[in-house]
C-alpha cells in the first residue's frame, strides 16, 4: 500500500479540516496517511519525507505569504533531490492575490531537491478581519471538503495542478513577508482584559509556546505567528490583539448548516468572489462525480497534538 504525509500548520483549524479530508479521500482510495501537525517540538522534529510516497504541506494564507512556522520547518527538512510534493492551504477569501502565497517557500524547497507538483486553495471561513455567517461558514466547508476529493484524485492519478500566476507577485509577496517580524511585534502587544477567568486554555494551546501564565492571567511574549487561536477560542473573549484587535472575531463556526443566512454584512465585491468560486467548485466536482471510482475505507492515522481547539469531530 502506498503512503502519505501531509505537515500541517492550522490556526484555528480550517486548514487542519481541509487535511483531514485529504487524509480520509487518500484512505479511501487505498493510500494510508499520517498528519503531522507543525506545532512546537513538532516544528523541527517530524517524521522525514523519504519515507513517504506522497508528500504534503498545508497551512493558513498569513498575509499572501506561508506563516514564518511553515518556513521554519522547510529551512529544517533534509536536502532530498527530486522529491514530488503538494501544497494546500486555505484562506477567507478568493481572490487571485493568494495565488502567490507559496512563492518563496516554493523556491527554498527548490534549493533543497524538493518540486512542487500540485498546489490547491481552499476558502475557509475568517478568524479575523470580519465574522462569517455561520450559513457562508457552512456552505464554505461542504464546498472545499468535495473540492478535496477532487484535487485529492488529481493527486493520485498523477495529474500536475498549478494556481495561476498573479502580476508582480513575488514582489507584493516579498513586501507583505514584512508581516512575519511585525506580528511577533504585534504579539507583545497581545493582552487579557478584566473579563479574563485565568483558565489557561490560550496558553496551553498556543502552537509557537509564545503564551505563560503569570499569577493567574496570560503573559504575551514575541514569538506570535498571529495564528488568532487564543482571541478566537478564548471562553470568556478576553483577548485583546494589539493593534489588529479591531479585525479580532471570537467563538467557534457552527459548520453543520443549520444558519440559513450566507451573505451577512460583506463587501460587495467579496460576495461576487465568492460565488465564482462556488460555481468554478461546483463544476470540477461535477467531472469527478461523472466518473467517480469505487472506494474501500480505513482508518486515519494522525500524530497526537497539545492543541484543543475546541472543534467539532471532521475539524
Amino acid at each position: 500500500m502506498k503512503n502519505a504525509v501531509i505537515y500541517v500548520f492550522s490556526g484555528t483549524g480550517n486548514t487542519l479540516k481541509i487535511a483531514r479530508a485529504y487524509a480520509d479521500e487518500f484512505f479511501s482510495r487505498g493510500v494510508s496517511c499520517k498528519i503531522h501537525i507543525l506545532e512546537k517540538d513538532g516544528i523541527l522534529r517530524f517524521p522525514p519525507p523519504q519515507d513517504f510516497d506522497l508528500a504534503g504541506l498545508a497551512y493558513p494564507i498569513h498575509a499572501f505569504n506561508a506563516p514564518y512556522v511553515v518556513h521554519r520547518f522547510a529551512a529544517a527538512l533534509p536536502d532530498l533531490p527530486y522529491k514530488e510534493y503538494f501544497i494546500i492551504k486555505s484562506s477567507g477569501e478568493p481572490l487571485a492575490i493568494n495565488n502567490i502565497s507559496s512563492g518563496s517557500l516554493v523556491a527554498k524547497l527548490e534549493k533543497k531537491g524538493y518540486f512542487l507538483t500540485n498546489e490547491y486553495h481552499y476558502v475557509m471561513p475568517y478568524n479575523m478581519i470580519f465574522r462569517h455567517p455561520d450559513g457562508m461558514a457552512a456552505r464554505m466547508w461542504d464546498s472545499a471538503k468535495r473540492l478535496c476529493a477532487a484535487d485529492a484524485k488529481e493527486i493520485l492519478d498523477g495529474k500536475k495542478s498549478f494556481l495561476k500566476s498573479f502580476p508582480f507577485g513575488r514582489t507584493v509577496s516579498a513586501l507583505f513577508r514584512i508581516e512575519h517580524p511585525a506580528m511577533k511585534i504585534n504579539g507583545l502587544r497581545f493582552k487579557a482584559g478584566d473579563k479574563c477567568t485565568g483558565c489557561g486554555k490560550c496558553a496551553a494551546n498556543c502552537p509557537v509556546g509564545n503564551i505563560s501564565m503569570s499569577e493567574g492571567k496570560p503573559k504575551f511574549g514575541g514569538k506570535c505567528v498571529m495564528c488568532a487561536r487564543c482571541s478566537f477560542y478564548c471562553p470568556a473573549d478576553a483577548i485583546s490583539i494589539g493593534l489588529l484587535n479591531g479585525w479580532k472575531v471570537n467563538g467557534a463556526y457552527d459548520f453543520d448548516g443549520k444558519q440559513k443566512d450566507v451573505s451577512g454584512k460583506m463587501p460587495e465585491f467579496l460576495k461576487i468572489a465568492y460565488e465564482k468560486y462556488f460555481q468554478k467548485a461546483e463544476e470540477k466536482i461535477a467531472l469527478l462525480n461523472a466518473s467517480q471510482p469505487a472506494k474501500f475505507s480505513f482508518d486515519v492515522q494522525e500524530e497526537d497534538s497539545s492543541a484543543d481547539m475546541t472543534v467539532k469531530n471532521n475539524h
